[in-house]
């Protein structure tokens, strides 16, 4: 299906492809080597669109929910964003973005969104009316990108986390099918830690599918005229990560399209590419008042830049149309003009209307569903003999080994491979999809984010305090939106395009154990018990886990939260176990007992161990949060212990769901609490001890467990 109005006729062979859902339609190198003033030609008409770029940026300010524009950023951006999307360096379909091996674009300077909103809606991913009325509530075009807009595949915004993911998106494209990545990010948000945990893993790893285009305006929120802090010469530091690096001159589209155009068809040495582009904040808008970092406009105002814009693009079509006619005098000048028009009319122009916008179609379609199951022989997975003890390690090694001879099965890990026990597994199948991003958890966690958008099912893990709370909700904001579209009639994506990103948190609870108190995991539940999205699970038993990862590999599972021991544990459930997301497990009991202990992880072990010590005390597993079970319990009249190895996870949704289900007779005396919450009732954190000792500081121990329900039962 064409991006354009009609399908353009070529005058010389090989220069357009005729085609075009596909983008890279032409071929610069063919262009250098034919005729300097066919290059000439090309610029020009870049720089018309351009012109039309801005004008519907500004347009999106007029119609804004705010009036309002993050000009500086976006103006900047406008001519790096112009030459990749219309030079002819960018293998795109429009009408189905998802399809595997076609190039891919993160916008990680999200603040530039109007800009790219503009190309977008100018080349068919949706309709030029989602323009107006950005930012309100009931539009899908907010102040950031996100996948709720067609055609974007991850929400970005200021915060340095893009450009992890197109570094992800650069792994893949490594595999089958190939393609290239390509990143915008800004100076200010290079003063983020992520970005360069990216940098030095993307050198390291040889990526030179990976092109980045750095918008170094030097201007930044508070300071739109200079960095808050002098910035390093960035060509040295990129090539210092052993980049490739190209310094150009940002406010024409010479340097840049010769920078692109080295990338995409030079040859390829290894290394990832770096772009630095050298603008202003502001740079192309007319009135000094656009070069701050957020400006809302008069009408007035907005109007005479309008008009000023409208009159540059006019000079430029009377520029270009000057060149045009000069080429009669050339030796093959028709057949120059010709091709000319063809590239014109390919960037929605039309010479024979004065070169007026020329606006194509909506191609962007409702996606295919994607089928997320994982297939595998279940009866290669790891036996468990119920008389031994296995640690979450081996299980997940021994797991992966078969789920990974799935080619969609990529895990991650953080310099702790063998704590989760996910490289060894994956590797022993396919090294390629087992990657390790080193000390780096950010990183990590954009590069399993990068293989999730593509619709693999993707595997990450750290220790349990490691996880990087700013990282993980900008991916379930992207999650949430994905959500949204499904969800949409009108939306975009279709069944199976959300995440599937488990993230393994090893050593939960008290299973760090003497490492110190930053590595102790008593409080990652409870703060993100409040992320949007997230899925929590605490794990007890390794026939649990591995019903767990079985449950995970039938996909659309979401992001999970999988906390897991670290050192081995008995077995609890027999081989009938089934898991179920937001379902208990009583263990142990009936209806006449007495009292009944809630628990989770290794903490059910010692809930088992002080019921055995307690006639007509019952035991209850719960790994997620089952909400219709501790309704029942309350109702049941039973005393109820809810003892946990942290800051009271269960606890904190237990007085949610009674606050929405029993709010006027909740009898919350029945319940009584032992966790690792401070006299005061408010969290602490862990000093570094050994399990045993831990469990009787906090009165965690069978033992103790025993003694404090006899003591409430006398």
């Amino acid at each position: 299906m064409p991006i354009a109005m009609s399908t353009p006729t070529t005058a010389i062979e090989g220069c357009v492809k005729p085609a075009c859902v596909n983008l890279a339609w032409i071929n610069p190198a063919w262009i250098n080597r034919q005729d300097h003033a066919l290059r000439q030609g090309l610029l020009q008409l870049l720089a018309i669109k351009d012109s039309d770029i801005r004008l519907l940026t500004l347009e999106q300010c007029r119609y804004a929910v705010d009036q309002g524009l993050h000009a500086g950023g976006a103006f900047s951006a406008t001519i790096p964003l112009v030459a990749l999307y219309y030079g002819g360096f960018l293998d795109l379909d429009i009408v189905d973005p998802t399809r595997a091996g076609q190039d891919t674009f993160v916008l990680s300077k999200g603040h530039a969104v109007a800009a790219l909103a503009s190309i977008y809606a100018e080349l068919g991913y949706f309709d030029r009316a989602i323009l107006r009325n950005s930012r309100s509530h009931s539009s899908i075009l907010n102040g950031h990108p996100g996948p709720i807009l067609p055609g974007i595949p991850i929400a970005t915004g200021p915060m340095g986390q893009g450009f992890g993911v197109a570094q992800g998106f650069a792994i893949a494209g490594k595999l089958t099918p190939r393609f290239d990545s390509y990143c915008m990010t800004g100076d200010g948000e290079l003063q983020e830690g992520p970005i360069w945990e990216a940098v030095m893993f993307a050198g390291q790893k040889h990526l030179d599918n990976l092109c980045l285009l750095v918008d170094q305006n030097n201007g930044q929120l508070d300071i739109s005229s200079r960095m808050v802090f002098p910035m390093p010469k960035l060509e040295a530091v990129f090539a210092a990560f052993d980049w490739q690096v190209h310094s150009v001159d940002a406010t024409s589209y010479d340097g840049v399209f010769a920078a692109l155009e080295a990338f995409r068809y030079g040859p390829r040495n290894g290394k990832p590419t770096a772009i630095i582009c050298h603008s202003t904040k502001g740079h192309g808008a007319l009135s000094d008042f656009l070069n701050k970092h957020k400006v809302v406009m008069s009408e007035a105002l907005l109007e005479q830049e309008i008009a000023l814009q409208g009159e540059l693009r006019a000079r430029r079509v009377d520029e270009f149309e000057r060149h045009h006619a000069r080429l009669d005098a050339h030796p093959e000048g028709r057949a120059l003009q010709s091709t000319l028009t063809s590239l014109a009319r390919q960037m929605h122009l039309d010479p024979e209307r004065r070169m007026s916008q020329v606006a194509g179609p909506v191609l962007t379609r409702r996606v295919p569903p994607r089928d997320k199951q994982i297939r595998h022989d279940a009866a290669m997975l790891p036996k468990i003999d119920p008389k031994k003890e296995y640690s979450a390690a081996d299980i997940v090694t021994g797991a992966m080994k078969v789920f990974a001879r799935d080619g969609r099965v990529v895990s991650i890990d953080s310099d702790l491979a063998t704590t989760s026990g996910l490289e060894a597994g994956v590797a022993a199948v396919d090294q390629r999809r087992a990657l390790n991003a080193g000390v780096a958890e950010a990183n990590m966690m954009a590069l399993g984010e990068a293989f999730a958008a593509l619709g693999y099912n993707a595997w990450t893990s750290t220790f349990c305090p490691f996880w990087d709370w700013k990282v993980m909700r900008r991916i379930a904001v992207g999650q949430q939106e994905r959500v949204e579209s499904i969800n949409d009639p009108g939306g975009w994506l279709s069944a199976g395009h959300g995440l599937d990103l488990t993230m393994l948190a090893t050593a939960s609870n008290f299973e760090t154990r003497t490492n110190g108190a930053t590595h102790m995991a008593n409080d990652d539940a409870t703060i993100f018990d409040g992320m949007a999205q997230l899925k929590i699970i605490d794990v007890s038993c390794p026939r649990q886990l591995l019903s767990i990862m079985q449950w995970i590999m039938e996909g659309n599972r979401g992001l999970v939260y999988l906390r897991v021991m670290r050192t081995p544990s008995a077995v609890l459930y027999g081989a009938d176990y089934r898991f179920e997301y937001g379902q208990g497990q009583v263990l142990r009991g009936g209806p006449d007992d007495r009292a009944v202990i809630v628990s989770s992880g290794r903490g059910v072990h010692e809930a088992i161990a002080a019921a055995a010590m307690c006639p007509g005390v019952g035991v209850v597993d719960m790994p997620s949060i089952d909400e219709g079970l501790l309704l029942q319990l309350h109702d049941s009249g039973k005393l109820v212990l809810v003892a946990e190895q942290n800051n009271g996870y269960i606890l904190q949704n237990l007085l949610k769901v009674l606050y929405r289900h029993r709010a006027a007779g909740a009898d919350k005396a029945r319940f009584v609490t032992v966790n690792t919450l401070a006299q005061d009732g408010r969290p602490q954190f862990i000093h570094s001890a050994t399990y045993e000792e831990l469990i009787e500081v906090y009165g965690l121990s069978g033992p103790k467990l025993a003694a404090r329900i006899q003591e409430l039962l006398a």
